[in-house]
């Protein structure tokens, strides 16, 4: 138990310190104390502009959290649907899709960001060239990002739920389809139902990824336009 609490103080410990030193009278966050100050907040001065007045980081924060908030839904539920797949059915080719579903999770998010763009420019010009039809998706959007983040985010999901699923006693589903129910009221009533809390605790890891995640931003983003369409850098 102390190993456990030592463990979360070292975690935690950066982010109250930050929090501490985000009142500090000082222009840069760190110490010595300066004294108690709001002006990172709502501060409307040359020299510091707080956070609530700064309306392009506001903006960017609005994006992220829209970018995140179709992401969590989107890879909540195709997550899902894959976890059922990989666990409930055999088919064949199985595992090279399994293996193509976990590719993303090793590669690196600026390689697999600018791979995206380049795919997505190329059918882009490929249909416009020869179809004449200029699709948005394959532009550099905000739905270009949502799609590139969708890409790796669904396959935490589907990890997660997995696990879950595996734990989950089959013999509850044949009972009920014994008692009369369909296939949908089987999964609906108890299946979903059991895994509930794996599927919400993944959602709320996949916004969380997405909020922070900078990697696809850049590089799938449209550049030098709108600050709206620009999301907050919290990631690395």
């Amino acid at each position: 138990m102390r190993c456990l609490s030592a463990a979360i103080l070292f975690s935690f410990a950066p982010l109250l310190v930050t929090c501490v030193l985000a009142f500090n009278d000082s222009d840069f966050p760190s110490l010595p104390w300066y004294g108690f100050s709001l002006d990172w907040f709502i501060g409307d001065g040359s020299e510091r502009i707080g956070i609530f007045n700064d309306s392009q980081n506001l903006r960017a924060i609005g994006t992220s959290f829209q970018t995140a908030f179709w992401v969590a839904i989107f890879s909540t539920v195709v997550g899902t649907c894959a976890a059922f797949l990989f666990e409930q059915e055999d088919f064949r080719f199985k595992g090279a899709l399994y293996f193509l579903m976990l590719a993303p999770l090793v590669i690196p998010g600026v390689i697999l960001g600018i791979s995206q763009l380049l795919a997505a420019n190329t059918a882009g010009m490929y249909f416009e060239d020869h179809f004449g039809i200029d699709i948005p998706l394959f532009r550099p959007s905000f739905w270009l990002v949502v799609a590139g983040q969708f890409s790796f985010i669904t396959t935490f999901v589907a990890l997660v739920v997995s696990a879950r699923l595996k734990k989950f006693d089959h013999t509850l589903e044949e009972a009920a389809l014994n008692l009369g129910a369909n296939r949908f009221e089987v999964i609906w009533h108890i299946t979903l139902k059991f895994l509930r809390p794996a599927i919400v605790g993944a959602g709320a890891v996949a916004f969380l990824m997405s909020f922070e995640n900078f990697q696809h931003h850049p590089v799938s983003g449209r550049p030098g336009t709108d600050p709206a369409d620009q999301s907050l850098p919290a990631g690395p």
